[in-house]
Parts: C-alpha cells; sequence; structure tokens
C-alpha cells in the first residue's frame, strides 16, 4: 500500500484511475484497501470525495471492458487449448456459460464484492458473450455501489478514530 500512497500522493487522480483499471483487470492490487486509503484521503482533504469515486469507477470500468474483450475474444480459445492441462472440462465450461447467461447482469453487481470471483466473472461475461449494453449497464452500477461503499468505509473509520 506504501507504493499505492507514493502513487496518488503524485499523480493523484490518474493513479487512481490506472491503479484501478489493473486491479480489476486482475492484476494483484489489493483493490478494497486501496479504496479505503482512498476514503482517506478524503477524510484529510487531499482528494475530493465525489471526484474520487467518479474516477475510481471509471477506472474499474475500464478494467471490466479490458477483461470483457479478453474474454470475449481470446477466453474460448485459450480455455479450449490449455483447459485439459488446467483439468476444465468442457461441461464445466458450458455450465459456467448457461449461468452467465442467465444470472450474469445480476452476478455483475455481487461479483464485486468477492475478490477473485469479481475478476472471473468479468471474463467469463466475455467468454459467454453478454451483451455489452447489459454488461455496462449491470457492471457500471456494481462498479458505482463498490466504489461509493468503500471509499464511504475509508472515510467513516477515519472520522471515528479522530
Amino acid at each position: 500500500m506504501e507504493i499505492a500512497n507514493q502513487l496518488i500522493s503524485q499523480y493523484g487522480y490518474f493513479a487512481i484511475f490506472i491503479l484501478l483499471t489493473l486491479g480489476i483487470f486482475g492484476l494483484p492490487i489489493p483493490d478494497e484497501a486501496l479504496m479505503t486509503l482512498l476514503g482517506y484521503f478524503t477524510h484529510i482533504g487531499t482528494l475530493n470525495y465525489g471526484l474520487t469515486i467518479f474516477i475510481a469507477t471509471l477506472g474499474a470500468l475500464l478494467g471490466m471492458v479490458i477483461s470483457y474483450i479478453i474474454g470475449k475474444k481470446a477466453g474460448r480459445p485459450l480455455i479450449n487449448k490449455l483447459g485439459k492441462w488446467l483439468r476444465i472440462k468442457e461441461s464445466r465450461i458450458l455450465k459456467v456459460e448457461a449461468w452467465i447467461k442467465r444470472f450474469g447482469p445480476f452476478s455483475l453487481l455481487i461479483a464485486y464484492f468477492i475478490p477473485g470471483v469479481r475478476h472471473l466473472t468479468f471474463y467469463f461475461c466475455g467468454i459467454a458473450h453478454m451483451r455489452l449494453r447489459t454488461y455496462m449497464l449491470y457492471g457500471g452500477i456494481g462498479a458505482l455501489v463498490w466504489c461509493f461503499i468503500f471509499i464511504t468505509i475509508g472515510k467513516l473509520l477515519n472520522i471515528m478514530w479522530v
């Protein structure tokens, strides 16, 4: 988190956007901890609360879109090629695709709050060829709610500790 702290101190909102994009895309960035740190920065006045939520949401959305595109373009061929080595059976992939087609939009709302599952859900929505409009609508709502909640938690925890 020290690196994130330095990046945000140096580059501000641009660093927030990039860190959230990379974190949602799947790099090992502790997204929830980052969000609470952002809440702390809004509490001490380093960052604007509303703008921080907006920029974080945009970063999360870009990470989602990248994951979706990778899933849509390369996901199925990659699974077909590496599935046997990873012990992923075709029947299991078909079940996941059917589940995404049935519950996908609502899974996007819930997936944000489950680390690890969040990243896989975005890729599988692309693999299952969920309509981009539906994906962006539900994913955008999930991103906004997720950013709002965790940044607000960071802000409120710091208010209570002071």
